[in-house]
Order: structure tokens, then C-alpha cells, then sequence
């Protein structure tokens, strides 16, 4: 079902997940915890738990629950939890990418929490 099928355009799409998918990817490559070692993300749903994606819902929870798929065979499924940020709320509120509110390569910041225990990855855009 895509979003235009669920009428709902948002900047929460395919596109937007691809990218957060890549760029965990490599997060979860550089790090050093010995726990992360070989895992991997195999994708992130597009599709929220529940319908949270009106502008008004992300604008007063924050954030947005969906699924993702991590570990060493990136098939273990993870709730995704995708915390927004002052510019993640500015661009979303005007339907704009979402794409530049994910942490540039080499940041410093902690933007990626995993509780691998109890399989919850969070993640935190700008």
C-alpha cells in the first residue's frame, strides 16, 4: 500500500526510510560497542505502527513508531522509535524532505540508541 493508496502524502516515505536505513547502516559498521558487531539494518517500514502521520499528531507526540530490521542477519524486527527534532518538525509540518534532518556522516552527536534486549532501536533526527 503506498501513501498515496492510505490518503496521506507525507514526507515520511520510502525514500526518507531508504536513506535512515543506509545511514544506520553505516552507524552501526563504525562502531565500536562489542555488542553492535556485525549488525546491519535490512530496512524500516514506511508504514507507522498506528496512523501517526498527520501533521498534527508528529507535531504533538514528537516522534513516529514503526518497525525496523536489524542484527546481524538484519532480520530480527525492532520497534522503531524516530524522534523529530526542531528542523524534523519544521520540514514536516511543510511537507519537505526529511532526508536533511538525518545526522551528516561522521557526526558526533548520539542519534542511534539500540536496546538490543528488548529489541528497540531509537532514533533521533535534527
Amino acid at each position: 500500500m503506498t501513501n498515496t493508496q492510505q490518503n496521506i502524502e507525507t514526507p515520511f516515505n520510502k525514500e526518507f526510510c531508504t536513506r535512515l536505513e543506509y545511514r544506520i547502516c553505516y552507524e552501526l559498521e563504525k562502531s565500536t560497542d562489542s555488542e553492535l558487531k556485525g549488525f546491519w539494518c535490512d530496512g524500516i517500514s514506511w508504514f507507522p505502527i498506528e496512523n501517526q502521520l498527520s501533521k498534527k499528531l508528529v507535531n504533538d507526540k514528537r516522534k513516529i513508531e514503526t518497525k525496523a530490521w536489524i542484527g546481524k542477519t538484519g532480520e530480527s524486527e525492532f520497534k522503531a522509535i524516530i524522534h523529530f527534532g526542531k528542523k524534523a518538525l519544521s520540514k514536516y509540518a511543510k511537507g519537505f524532505d526529511l532526508t536533511q534532518t538525518i545526522p551528516e556522516l561522521e557526526s558526533e552527536s548520539e542519534w542511534i540508541e539500540i536496546d538490543i534486549e528488548n529489541k528497540i532501536i531509537e532514533i533521533k533526527l535534527l
